[in-house]
């Protein structure tokens, strides 16, 4: 499993002119899967990202959590995050997981996220074609991925 997480100020998801998950201050987790990916791998990542000290405490020190701070936050599946440039330049996701996998992933790690965080998390709608909106607080961007734990 791969993750994105973005610290915003706000972020949302449109799809067809709808706005289908919308949150302020908070984070943004773009999320992608592979076949290989068990729970351990949504409960790991899950864990990681809701006790994840990336906002600001009085001081300016990243010192707080999402909860911490009573943020929102907002995810969305993205196959793309598996992309393989090693071939041409014609990106390849032969290792994302299909649909019918990913699907059920996307949907027991969001349940493990607002376990894990005490929070509502709104989502994108999976498969659509999804405009996302974010103002990107900091900027604060972090890549990880379940496989290489940093």
């Amino acid at each position: 499993m791969r993750t994105i997480i973005q610290r915003v100020s706000e972020a949302s998801v449109t799809v067809d002119g709808q706005i289908v998950g919308k949150i302020g201050r908070g984070l943004l987790i773009l999320a992608g899967f592979e076949e290989a990916d068990t729970e351990s791998d949504l409960v790991w990542m899950a864990g990681k990202i809701a006790r994840m000290r990336i906002f600001s405490d009085k001081d300016g020190v990243m010192n707080h959590s999402v909860s911490e701070i009573a943020g929102e936050i907002l995810a969305v599946s993205q196959f793309t995050l598996y992309a393989s440039i090693k071939k041409g330049n014609r990106p390849s996701w032969s290792r994302a997981a299909k649909g019918d996998v990913s699907q059920p992933l996307f949907e027991q790690f969001v349940e493990k996220l607002r376990l894990e965080s005490g929070k509502p998390v709104a989502t994108g709608l999976f498969g659509a074609d999804m405009s996302v909106s974010l103002v990107n607080d900091g900027p604060v961007s972090i890549c990880i991925d379940s496989r290489q734990p940093e």
